[in-house]
């Protein structure tokens, strides 16, 4: 079976380089305008902390695994809606070539909503993280899959010193204890195998408990009903990434009342 990650990933360093040509790091710095955060790592941390549950709706056109998810996409009307709904903030795809993401979608969004943005892309040059915060995400996603420990040190720290939160998405045990060691209080647990697109709601039900109380955990795919996000929160999980069962919903204002009771 074709590892889609690395097909993905493959794909992001061939758009780096040319990305660096147009603009190089230096030049992104001298076009960064500010580094303010609209708190998305304390929103996330105050809602385990109140034992409340809290949305990051996701946006995006397409994915590998469903194909084209909205046929007019405007990701800006989506972020409105997101906001009108009651969702605690909004994850963005930006990747291009397999999401039918880009960039500028980040800053389309920042203008038009209030809530806080993270940049859901394959974070693997510390250039993708300033170019993050030029484009006025307020957090980037860090894939355990595709980093080394010391990669996503490093990349924590460069995301700090630019004003951007962290989530660390993890998939398996390992990866698991390895965002634990790391110790960044941010970690997602992915219910969706990256490498072949299959889904195990169980998966994070399973891993969370091996994680400790310090922690806040965001449970990530394959969340579809309110049901869902009860058994959730019988483990002490009050955060979740939610995007297809969202967008192919015929209500959003509805379905994402359903899962913020």
């Amino acid at each position: 079976m074709t590892n889609i990650l690395n097909k993905i990933c493959e794909k992001k360093r061939i758009e780096l380089i040319e990305s660096k040509k147009r603009c190089s790091f230096a030049s992104l710095e001298k076009i960064l305008q500010d580094k303010k955060n609209r708190g998305f790592k304390n929103l996330l941390v105050k809602a385990h902390k109140q034992k409340k549950n809290n949305v990051i709706a996701e946006i995006k056109q397409a994915s590998p695994s469903a194909g084209i998810i909205v046929q007019d996409y405007y990701p800006e009307s989506i972020a409105v809606n997101y906001e009108k709904a009651g969702a605690g903030a909004i994850s963005i795809l930006t990747e291009t070539f397999f999401f039918n993401g880009t960039l500028d979608h980040l800053s389309l969004i920042n203008q038009k909503s209030n809530l806080p943005i993270i940049r859901k892309d394959f974070i693997i040059d510390p250039y993708q993280i300033l170019e993050s915060k030029v484009y006025k995400a307020d957090a980037i996603l860090l894939i355990a899959a595709i980093l080394s420990d010391n990669q996503i040190k490093e990349f924590i720290d460069i995301a700090y010193n630019f004003g951007l939160d962290c989530l660390i998405e993890t998939h398996t045990e390992k990866e698991l204890e390895r965002a634990i060691n790391i110790g960044y209080p941010i970690i997602g647990i992915n219910n969706r195998n990256l490498k072949d697109l299959s889904v195990n709601i169980n998966n994070s039900m399973d891993l969370v408990k091996k994680i400790p109380s310090k922690f806040t955990v965001i449970a990530e795919s394959g969340i579809k009903v309110r049901e869902d996000i009860i058994r959730y929160n019988e483990l002490g999980v009050f955060n979740f990434l939610i995007g297809e069962s969202i967008l192919k919903s015929s209500n959003i204002s509805k379905k994402i009342k359903e899962f913020i009771f």
